[in-house]
């Protein structure tokens, strides 16, 4: 089976570099290894750019689609102490700058917006083999074998396409961030839910933080980052969700009640998410027939940029191919020139946010930065 344009995984910058395609008359198709659209929750809420992200959706030609999902007032930013004292309080101004929504929405309109059969569900790639001429072999678990004219690895963190390219290997900061949900929470956490506010809720300290952000449908979603060891998160079992929960709260003994609430009402197991990044400066010397975007090219700490970012990617490299439809390496060589410069900017602020998140000063040098 030969395709022209084969693109590993149905993430947003995936989605958004088919979506291109489509609407410059390209086809691609997407392989994926979950087994349908509707396999996992796809994540919280994300804060989507005018620079970057709300580009990227006008060259698909979804911005209409985008505004429909909107989460209204979920651009108001808090930010406490450890006692619940407010020491930041910004309402949402509608300006529409970097408007809230889900991401499964968003992957939701993306899915939409693509002929069927685009995406290719169920199909967890096992190897890739470059054949020679610019040419690839993709391998899938399911015995499949794919060859193609233009493989883009959209994989993720722990690409298998990256290898063709890069010898570089995510390495983990030093921060795990646990994710823990809270349903109806208006009647069921009052004080948790008065706590957040009506956005995103930043409670932080020198190595550690609670942070929350207020989704559709009455929904807390905390993420509890610390600063530790690998060692020592490995060391909690999170199968067993109660134990774990007990020993994540026990990091912030003393703390405000309707903040450690956050983790302690938790009504799903506590999910840890070790914060693995690739070097700021990742990028390689152009192989023919192959590129990344997303994750897979400039994995970096959680800043809001993660997604908007691989939307981007996947816009201008859709976009470049379509300007350069006789010459497949400008197109890859116009996409990368452009792509590395604003992803080693991106990574190098990612770095200094999360810094500032749970530095020595937290969180005084966070209201310093948001204040401007």
């Amino acid at each position: 089976m030969t395709t022209p344009v084969t693109i590993t995984g149905a993430g947003l910058g995936g989605l958004t570099l088919a979506r291109v395609l489509h609407v410059h008359g390209i086809p691609a198709t997407v392989y994926e290894a979950e087994p349908s659209a509707e396999a996992r929750t796809q994540g919280g809420q994300l804060d989507i750019h005018e620079h970057n992200g709300q580009l990227a959706l006008e060259a698909a030609g979804l911005t209409a689609e985008f505004r429909a999902i909107i989460h209204a007032g979920g651009e108001a930013t808090r930010a406490l102490d450890r006692r619940g004292k407010v020491l930041l309080d910004e309402p949402d101004d509608g300006d529409g700058g970097r408007p809230e929504v889900l991401r499964g929405d968003l992957r939701r309109i993306l899915l939409g917006s693509l002929p069927v059969g685009t995406v290719q569900w169920g199909k967890k790639l096992t190897g890739v083999m470059a054949l020679g001429d610019g040419r690839h072999e993709l391998t899938f678990m399911d015995g499949l074998t794919v060859r193609t004219e233009l493989l883009v690895g959209a994989d993720g963190a722990w690409s298998k396409v990256r290898p063709l390219l890069s010898d570089a290997e995510p390495e983990y900061v030093g921060t795990t961030f646990i994710e823990t949900y809270l349903y109806d929470a208006d009647e069921r956490h009052s004080a948790a839910a008065e706590a957040v506010g009506g956005g995103a809720m930043f409670a932080l300290a020198p190595g550690k933080g609670i942070s929350a952000h207020r989704e559709a449908g009455n929904i807390l979603h905390t993420y509890v980052q610390l600063n530790c060891p690998a060692e020592w998160i490995a060391g909690i079992d999170f199968t067993d969700a109660a134990a774990a929960t007990a020993r994540v709260a026990a990091e912030f003994d003393g703390w405000a009640p309707e903040l450690t609430a956050l983790i302690t009402d938790g009504e799903t197991a506590p999910v840890p998410r070790t914060i693995h990044t690739l070097p700021d400066r990742h990028r390689w010397d152009r192989v023919p027939g192959v590129t990344l975007l997303g994750d897979a090219a400039h994995l970096m700490p959680p800043s809001g940029e993660g997604a908007n970012l691989a939307m981007l990617d996947g816009a201008e490299l859709g976009q470049a191919l379509a300007a350069h439809p006789d010459d497949l390496e400008a197109a890859l060589t116009t996409y990368e020139e452009a792509m590395f410069p604003r992803s080693e900017s991106e990574a190098v602020d990612a770095h200094r946010l999360m810094a500032l998140c749970l530095d020595e000063r937290a969180p005084h040098s966070l209201i310093d930065f948001l204040t401007g």
